[in-house]
């Protein structure tokens, strides 16, 4: 099976934005929401402050697609590579 590297990528990069989208805004509603979880994505992605306010949580969430798009498309290259060597011959 080979896994399509645009689809996974756009698929990995929508999955973890809307993550970080959640997370962020639930943390502007309830301050102690995913506060440790929000504390280590703040220290992988510059401008990011926790509760800082609506910006933050766009600044975290542009940052969450790209890295998402990024690590799919290695991801699934990566996956398409080890099965293509892994394949069985006919």
């Amino acid at each position: 099976m080979k896994l399509n590297v645009t689809a996974f990528a756009l698929a990995a990069g929508l999955f973890w934005g809307a993550a970080i989208f959640i997370m962020s805004s639930a943390n502007l509603v309830w301050p102690t929401y995913g506060s440790a979880f929000l504390d280590v994505v703040s220290s992988m992605y510059p401008g990011y402050l926790p509760g800082a306010g609506v910006s933050s949580v766009v600044i975290a969430t542009i940052y969450a697609l790209v890295d998402g798009v990024a690590s799919g498309a290695l991801f699934a290259w990566l996956y398409n590579a080890i099965a293509r060597r892994r394949a069985p011959s006919a």
